[in-house]
């Protein structure tokens, strides 16, 4: 209080309250009553952790995905066959790789073929339990156009294509339990066994791919019965002229019925499945409004309770020559003081969750520093206005008033 009373006397007569002993008036409260304010900070560090780590998982992973795509190419083309609902698979004409490859700027082209044959651990699991997984026969160069990566063994070759090897996705070669390949690992398909020779990692460009098992041409004519049509096209073109290319590709493969033909941009899906999310994370910024509010709202009660115990200092503080402003604007200082120290707590764990989650993800930590000023500026904001009617209610207090409740 000496400290408080000789501001106040200086103030009275005819200095300006100085910012130091504005901010030590303002700090009297939150270190008096420490608990106090601790809580009602606590209500902004939640909401403030709460958009700090909505924003930061977001841009995280938008980086994530734009270095994947940066990694992967968008200049990856997809062709396959319109598909009518319910109907039999359809196919795309057996020379349509070969005229596609004829196309100025297309760099590379890679077919898969549907195999009528289901894959199984050994010949003695019922034909029903097929788990879903799908064979498809494939090119050698296959794995080069969608720039996939092999986790164990080898991708098909010119060599291997023509005898029974098969090369599994990632999620086939988990739900079969095939972990290695060692050379001596067979699979039933097709009513005959196939060498494990290879095993996918995932490829986020082609993710039906992911569960399936890829055999030869070659092989799936021969063994099973494939008529070595293809039901998808992987095109990699020029970077530059991947619009252009799209446009020709359905009357090239199919001259005759050219809306048959399905062209699309694998990495278009991967930007719209990251739009898709903004609506949850919408709703998690929401959550954090929240938050603050109800943050806000307890601010509001501990600048009350302390207007009503403080009573006589305001009367005190009056009587020394405290004008209405100076009441009103230490208790808005106090608010924002308190709103200001769950801010930092609360943007100190939004760091660290984020951070410690794109680690665990093995993403690059991506929190704009610019967001953060803003969302303590915020939070300066709510903590202003949670504080405003209070600071109202002790700055309209009688001097005389404020004694006598003594």
């Amino acid at each position: 209080m000496p400290h408080s009373a000789h501001a106040l006397r200086r103030s009275h007569s005819g200095a300006h309250l100085r910012k130091s002993d504005l901010l030590s008036l303002a700090s009297l409260g939150p270190r008096t009553r420490r608990l106090r304010a601790a809580l009602s900070a606590g209500g902004i560090a939640i909401g403030v952790a709460t958009v700090v780590a909505v924003v930061g998982l977001s841009q995280s992973s938008k980086a994530q995905l734009l270095a994947q795509l940066d990694l992967l190419g968008t200049n990856l083309l997809t062709v396959a066959p319109s598909q009518d609902v319910g109907g039999p698979q359809a196919t795309l004409p057996k020379l349509a790789p070969a005229m596609v490859a004829r196309i100025g700027r297309v760099q590379e082209v890679s077919s898969i073929g549907q195999v009528n044959a289901h894959v199984y651990r050994n010949d003695r699991i019922p034909d029903a339990n097929t788990d879903a997984l799908t064979v498809y026969a494939a090119d050698p160069d296959l794995l080069t156009t969608l720039q996939g990566h092999m986790a164990h063994g080898e991708f098909l070759s010119a060599a291997t294509n023509r005898y029974p090897a098969v090369v599994l996705g990632a999620e086939t070669a988990q739900t079969l339990g095939v972990d290695r390949v060692d050379g001596a690992t067979q699979l039933w398909l097709g009513h005959h066994y196939f060498t494990v020779i290879g095993i996918l990692k995932p490829i986020p460009l082609a993710a039906n791919l992911d569960r399936a098992a890829l055999v030869g041409f070659p092989i799936a004519t021969v063994l099973l019965h494939a008529d070595g049509s293809p039901v998808t096209m992987y095109v990699r073109t020029d970077p530059d002229n991947s619009l252009s290319v799209a446009s020709v590709l359905a009357a090239t493969v199919n001259p005759a019925h050219p809306a048959a033909v399905t062209v699309n941009r694998p990495s278009d899906a991967l930007a719209a499945r990251a739009a898709a999310k903004d609506a949850f994370q919408n709703l998690l910024l929401g959550l954090g409004a929240v938050a603050l509010l109800v943050g806000a709202i307890g601010i509001v009660n501990v600048m009350f309770i302390a207007v009503i115990e403080r009573r006589t200092e305001i009367g005190l503080w009056r009587a020394l020559g405290a004008t209405r402003f100076y009441i009103g604007i230490q208790f808005i200082t106090e608010s924002i003081l308190i709103s200001l120290l769950g801010a930092v707590v609360g943007c100190l764990v939004g760091v660290v969750t984020v951070a410690v989650y794109s680690h665990q993800r093995q993403w690059t930590t991506d929190i704009p520093p610019l967001a953060l000023v803003v969302i303590v500026a915020c939070a300066a904001i709510v903590g202003a206005i949670a504080g405003l009617y209070p600071a109202l209610r002790a700055a309209r207090l009688a001097p005389i008033d404020a004694l006598r409740s003594a």
